[in-house]
């Protein structure tokens, strides 16, 4: 009797194998000027949702539009829009100002538009020349596969172009630390990064990057935060973008902008 009880569980076992749940693995990569929110969004969301793991990178704007395209990862985060980039949709999450920062040396608190497009296609090399002190400018510049780098170009460089004699700085917050440290540098970076750190942060014809005046369209350097995905997402996914673009609190903690706060629209930013 114990022998067959035995061979009925055993049978049993192997017709009905235990369960395993999988757990689901999100890959975000792309914008640095979307990193800190949907970094600090995806350790919130893992927290309270058990067995949603999700890797959040930067590498820039481009990268995270190619990286969704192709799938290996189901988030592409952007700056930019990706036109010609056919099966991915686009999730607007955000507003992000763009702010241009300056080593407290050069003693420069407003430019110009004009004086800006000077600066950094070259024709301007001393700060005194934009009224600030006798000082050489070093422009600090991102790779061309920045998001940051295309939405400062479009708004502000006109028919002007950028110098590359500058150095080049990969990451948002690399190039925080290296206007701080190096003086009479320049450069241009998401409002995010700027809270609390020792540099200026200028004013464009007068106008600061504060959100009354993005919203209003007054202050021009600013783009919408996109996630791209390959068509449309899986639940989860889904519903993690929801959480991104809904969650006010986190948004205004982190110096984003909630779209529903925009009194004015782009189609091509």
């Amino acid at each position: 009797m114990i022998k067959r009880l035995l061979t009925a569980i055993a049978l049993t076992a192997f017709v009905f194998p235990a369960t395993v749940w999988a757990d689901t693995q999100i890959t975000a990569v792309g914008s640095t000027a979307l990193l800190p929110l949907v970094k600090q969004a995806a350790t919130e969301y893992s927290q309270a949702h058990q067995g949603i793991n999700i890797s959040v990178s930067g590498g820039g704007s481009y990268v995270g539009i190619a990286q969704a395209k192709s799938g290996a990862a189901e988030l592409g985060d952007s700056d930019v829009i990706a036109p010609g980039n056919s099966g991915l949709l686009d999730h607007k999450v955000a507003v992000v100002g763009f702010a241009v920062i300056v080593n407290s040396s050069a003693h420069v608190t407003n430019l110009t538009a004009s004086q800006v497009r000077g600066i950094f296609a070259g024709r301007i090399t001393n700060w005194k020349d934009a009224g600030g002190a006798d000082q050489g400018i070093v422009i600090i510049n991102r790779p061309r596969t920045s998001g940051t780098r295309a939405v400062f170009n479009a708004t502000m460089m006109g028919v002007s172009k950028i110098n590359e004699a500058g150095l080049t700085v990969d990451s948002s917050g690399t190039v925080v630390a290296t206007v701080v440290a190096t003086p009479g540098s320049v450069s241009y970076v998401a409002l995010a990064y700027t809270r609390d750190k020792p540099l200026t942060v200028a004013k464009i014809n007068g106008v600061a990057p504060v959100e009354a005046s993005i919203v209003t369209g007054k202050y021009p350097i600013w783009s919408y935060e996109h996630i791209f995905t390959k068509g449309k997402p899986s639940p989860d996914v889904a519903n993690f973008i929801n959480y991104i673009a809904s969650n006010t609190a986190l948004l205004e903690k982190l110096g984003y902008i909630p779209m529903s706060r925009m009194k004015v629209k782009e189609t091509n930013r």
